[in-house]
Parts: structure tokens; C-alpha cells; sequence
């Protein structure tokens, strides 16, 4: 409802915090934009908004609680400068002024929100909730520290939530899509067309002759910048992981061995079994129920009297452990399949019980799961000794050691890759396998230089050190070196301006000849194929996705061309089919299509709203006070 401000705790606590960085209310910024005036009020207030002041130390909090939440998500820790580089610190602002301007609009209409009410908030928020459902004081400390929060700050802010909201539902209500805005919307998504289409393969641009060693040199010197040389640098590091350095720890089959027997039933799939069972208030309900099956009464018959659906006494296929009480799992797995037991007195009753079914278990060699155990203590002893290598490693570099050296001290394996490119890849265009995951680390040492003293990267639960230790710059090649390079470009673009020629000359007869798109196949030797029912965005089966979105550009009978998903493919469509859905008012879709509609005009209303109340109120920026509590800038002393 309120997208863009921060809502109640059960919306910014957590991840989804991250989802609600101002959303439209930016759009109706972008639109009305704010007033900044850069004098008028104290340096330590950043923005003013009519008589609401955000605070620096305010707004640096909350400014810092978003770095926060965004580290945690990400998993790494979101520096100043990247926050600026991605707009965030603007977000910030413009998400506390839109929230002054509705807290202004509160304060002048005289809302309150009782002590009560915040109470009960509070104490039905599920991310509070203990074990048994309900709130856990000592959990809602917990994460409140965790966030950063003061509880007095929490409810503070959560007072002003509520009123926002309050006020934000009043501006939102009562917006009722018309049902011809329905009606578009409904065309507009789920509206199917139908394409008959030929593709034009190398097969239809005919024999490409070999090009002369004078056409071949004179495209060259047209194209010399598609073959040059890219800028290589060479790289040394060393990854310091429990995941990197267990690959260098060798584990002996006698320590795999005892790791193996003392947990063999991990290693195993456990018996299962189909258990139906009863429980009974007494043992003997228990029995004479039991009689009245010695009697000849069926399991189920007996359920029956007691009133008792399938599902309430067949508990499925499972382990020994996925029954609670021991008692009664020790009984059930010692019966015979299709036998019922006796009464077994358990820990929540009397219970008669019948195995329909038995998948017995499987427990398997050592010599089948050695790899996986020895994986997991090399892991295991990696783990115990990483933290000790990395300030090892750090001693080492701030002593003036290379990567190398270091890693020749400290025992571990330094990796040298003498010329890689941006792309990760080596001179002979293949990808360089001794790059740890993500990209991090060549797009790292192309921002650096030789000599320079690096931090290291996070990665994953280590770290990687590197250093560049040369540079390749870019250079033109000769056509010597690149020949076969050429030679198929040469080829590669004569197929393709063939096939654009062939796909024009199609699409001409089509449209200025009158042909039909079958007929023209025949001719040039191509198959016909038909897609049909598909809705705008669909991706359809070894379709391209430019036909589909040209079939919603061309009405009933046009034709035209494209380029296709595999190299030198060239496809011609014609549109064949227009299929227009009904608007059902009462069906679920157009409920849920009103309801996302209700949505977005009333956060446009809400938007044009707080616009209107920061143009009557006045909103005055302090870009000095803003920088400071940013990190831009650094506060005179």
C-alpha cells in the first residue's frame, strides 16, 4: 500500500526492507521534485521539512541502518562510496523527507495513536513471536539489538508508522479501477496471436566463394579493431577458505575409516515404513479394541466407530525417527508388515498400530562414501586453521612480502596466471580455470596496477590476496596472427548480409507480390511452421524472442523479418491470428488484476500527495549537513 515508506516491523525488519527503497514515491519525486534551499535552519539538521527537522545524528542512523540491512543481505559490506555511486544516500533523503511530510500532515490534523494500540502492534508482530506463537520479550530484545534499535527509538518509530499508514490508507481508499481500464488492461496481457514463419538458415544464402587474399586484407584493414589484441594483465593470489585450503589437505583412509563406523548410520538410507496407528486414552480402550479385532473386526472398521478419517490415523512413510515417542517406534519397526500390534503403552497414550508397508533400508561401504568423508574432515581441519593463516598471511604482506612469498611462508598455495583479460579468459580465448568463483578478482586487478598494495577480496567464509604483477597493454594485431579469425568473419558476415538480402526479397514477395508465406517456402525449400496462442513476454519453444514481440507490432496479415537465436538465422513471420480474451468481472484474475491496479494508483495518489504537502510546507535541504552524515564530507573542527 504504502510502498516506498518504511512500514510496520513486519515489513523493514529483514530482507524485504531492501525492496522498499522509495518505489513510486521516487517517480513522483522525479516529477515534482523537491526545493532545495541551502540556508535558513542549523548545520545539524539535514533537511527541514514545514516544522518537522530529520536531525544529522537522525538521519545518519537511519542512513547507517540501510548500509546495514544491505550488507546483511548481500553478504559483504556496502562501503560509503558505493552507496553514493548507486544513488542510495539520495534515496534516504528523499525516503526521510516524504516521511517528515507525512508526519508534518499528521501533526497539523491533530491524529494520535494510543498507547494501546502501539502495545498491541508490537506484540502480534510474528517476527517477534517465541515457540509457542507468542511474543517473546527476550526475542524482541534480541532483534532489536540486532538491527540496532533501542526499544524506546522502536516504538517511537513504530507510533509514527502506524500514523502514516493511517493516513496513507484515508488518501488510497475508495479507488475503483473502471471496467473499461479492465477491460484494456486485460487485453493488453492476455491477448494470444498466431505466426506461420519460415527461418533462413546458411543453407538458403547459397556457395560463398573464398575470398581473394586482397578482399581478405582490405577487410581487415576495415575491421581492425574487431581483432585487436585486449589489454592482458598477469595475477598472483592465494585463496585462503576452508573450501580452498581443504583441497590441499590430504586425509588418511584410517582417520576416514573411524569417522565412517562411528556415524555408518548417517551414511545409510534408514528402513521406512507405512504406519497407521490409533491412540487410545487407557490401555484397556487399547485392549478391547484389540479384542474387537481378535474378533474379526478390520483396522479400519474399528476406525470407522471411533470416527476417524485416513488421514487422521495414517501417518504416512517414515523412519524410526520420525516417530516422537521411542516407545512406540521401537514397537512399530519390530512388527511384521501387514500385522497390527498389541497395545503399546506410549508417552501420549495407548497405541495400536499397523505397518501396510516396508522399504528396507540401505547401508552402504565404506568405499562408496570415502570421497564425501574425507571431503568433510580436510573441511573440518581447514576450518580449525584458517583464521590463524589469514593474520599469518596479513604479517606477512605488511612486512613487504609478494603473494607469493607470503604463501611460501605461511605453507599455502599461491597461483600465478601469467595474462588474462577482463573477461577472464587467456590469449587463446579460453576461460582460465584457476580463477576462484565470481568475477571479483579480475575486475579487481584491472582497477588496480602493478606495485600496488591491495586489500584482500571477501570470498564466500575466506578471502582472496592478489596483486598484479604486469601489464599487456592492447595492440593491434597483424593479419598473420589472426587470419583464421578473419577468414571466418569474412564468411560469417557475407552469410548474413545474404540471408538479410534473402529474408527482404521473402518478405517483398509477400507483402508487394501477394504471395502467401507457404507458397514462398515451397519454392526456396524451407519448412512452415506455425506458433500459436502465445500472449506478449511469452517465450514459446525455439522461438526468437524478436518474433514474438514483432507479431504484437503488425496487424492481421503483415509480414516481416528478423534476426533469430542462432548465428547466421534470419526468420520471416507472418501474423495469421488475433485472439481477443472477454474480461469476466467476477473471475479470480480480474480480482487480482483490480486489486494490483487499487494498488499502483494509490501509491500514484499517495505520491502526488506528500508532492503537494513538500510544495505547501516547503522543504529545505542542508547539502552541508547531508555530506557530513553521508560520509561525503568530514565536520569542522
Amino acid at each position: 500500500m504504502l510502498r516506498g515508506l518504511r512500514n510496520a516491523s513486519s515489513t523493514w525488519i529483514g530482507k524485504a526492507i531492501m525492496a522498499t527503497v522509495m518505489g513510486l514515491l521516487i517517480f513522483a519525486f522525479g516529477i515534482w521534485g523537491i526545493n532545495d534551499i541551502f540556508r535558513g535552519f542549523g548545520r545539524s539538521t539535514v533537511a527541514k521539512v514545514g516544522h518537522t527537522e530529520i536531525g544529522l545524528e537522525q538521519f545518519r542512523q537511519l542512513y547507517n541502518d540501510r548500509l546495514q540491512q544491505i550488507g546483511r543481505q548481500f553478504g559483504k559490506p556496502l562501503t560509503p562510496e558505493q552507496a553514493r555511486a548507486f544513488g542510495l544516500d539520495r534515496n534516504v533523503l528523499q525516503q526521510a523527507i516524504a516521511e517528515a511530510a507525512l508526519d508534518e500532515a499528521t501533526a497539523q490534523l491533530r491524529l494520535g495513536q494510543s498507547d494501546q494500540a502501539v502495545i498491541d502492534t508490537i506484540s502480534h508482530d510474528p517476527n517477534f513471536a517465541g515457540a509457542n506463537g507468542k511474543f517473546d520479550a527476550p526475542r524482541f530484545t534480541e532483534i532489536l539489538r540486532e538491527f540496532g534499535f533501542t526499544e524506546a527509538r522502536y516504538i517511537a518509530e513504530q507510533r509514527r508508522t502506524m500514523l502514516r499508514r493511517e493516513l496513507a490508507t484515508t488518501i488510497s481508499s475508495g479507488i475503483e479501477p473502471p471496467l473499461a481500464l479492465l477491460d484494456v488492461k486485460n487485453r493488453y496481457d492476455n491477448e494470444t496471436r498466431t505466426v506461420d514463419l519460415v527461418r533462413l538458415a546458411e543453407a538458403q544464402a547459397g556457395p560463398i566463394e573464398q575470398p581473394s587474399p586482397e578482399a581478405l586484407a582490405s577487410y581487415f584493414e576495415e575491421n581492425k579493431a574487431r581483432f585487436r589484441a585486449p589489454e592482458y594483465r598477469k595475477i598472483s593470489f592465494v585463496v585462503l577458505s576452508p573450501e580452498a585450503q581443504a583441497k590441499w589437505i590430504d586425509v588418511s583412509d584410517d582417520d576416514a575409516k573411524k569417522v565412517f563406523e562411528v556415524n555408518k548410520s548417517r551414511f545409510g538410507t534408514p528402513e521406512k515404513r507405512q504406519v497407521q496407528q490409533m491412540v487410545f486414552p487407557s490401555t484397556e480402550e487399547a485392549k478391547a479394541a484389540r479384542d474387537k479385532i481378535d474378533g474379526g473386526e478390520s483396522f479400519d472398521d474399528l476406525a470407522k466407530e471411533r470416527g476417524l478419517k485416513p488421514s487422521d490415523y495414517d501417518i504416512g512413510l517414515v523412519t524410526r525417527t520420525g516417530i516422537i515417542d521411542p516407545t512406540v517406534a521401537d514397537a512399530i519397526f519390530a512388527l511384521p508388515e501387514n500385522q497390527i500390534s498389541q497395545p503399546i503403552q506410549g508417552r501420549f497414550g495407548a497405541v495400536i498400530a499397523r505397518v501396510t508397508k516396508i522399504e528396507p533400508g540401505n547401508e552402504p561401504s565404506y568405499e562408496a562414501v570415502a570421497g564425501t568423508i574425507k571431503r568433510q574432515i580436510a573441511l573440518d581441519r581447514a576450518r580449525a586453521t584458517i583464521q590463524g593463516l589469514q593474520n599469518k598471511m596479513e604479517d606477512e604482506r605488511s612486512g613487504g612480502a609478494s603473494i607469493a612469498e607470503a604463501a611460501q611462508k605461511i605453507g599455502v598455495q599461491s597461483v600465478t596466471i601469467d595474462a588474462v583479460d577482463r573477461s577472464g579468459r587467456d590469449p587463446q580465448g579460453q576461460q582460465v580455470s584457476e580463477l576462484p568463483p565470481g568475477g571479483d578478482l579480475v575486475s579487481s586487478a584491472f582497477n588496480s596496477d602493478v606495485g600496488v598494495d591491495n586489500d584482500p577480496l571477501q570470498a564466500g567464509s575466506g578471502f582472496v590476496w592478489y596483486e598484479v604483477l604486469g601489464i599487456t597493454p592492447t595492440r593491434e594485431r597483424t593479419l598473420e596472427e589472426v587470419h583464421d579469425q578473419v577468414a571466418t568473419r569474412w564468411h560469417n558476415d557475407q552469410v548474413a548480409n545474404k540471408l538479410r538480402a534473402k529474408a527482404d526479397d521473402v518478405v517483398d514477395q509477400l507483402t508487394k507480390g501477394g504471395k502467401k508465406l507457404a507458397e514462398v517456402a515451397d519454392t526456396i525449400g524451407v519448412k512452415l511452421e506455425t506458433v500459436s496462442g502465445f500472449k506478449r513476454g511469452s517465450t514459446p519453444p525455439n522461438v526468437a524472442g524478436n518474433v514474438i514481440d514483432g507479431a504484437f507490432r503488425l496487424t492481421k496479415g503483415d509480414s516481416d523479418r528478423t534476426t533469430g537465436d542462432q548465428p547466421n538465422e534470419w526468420i520471416v513471420y507472418t501474423l495469421t491470428g488475433i485472439t481477443t480474451p472477454t474480461l469476466d468481472p467476477n473471475a479470480t484474475e480480474t480480482k487480482t488484476m483490480r486489486e494490483t491496479i487499487q494498488r499502483a494508483q494509490g501509491d500514484e495518489q499517495i505520491g502526488a500527495y506528500i508532492a503537494r504537502r513538500e510544495s505547501e510546507t516547503g522543504v529545505k535541504i542542508n547539502e552541508e549537513a547531508f555530506a557530513i552524515a553521508t560520509g561525503a564530507a568530514q565536520p569542522d573542527n
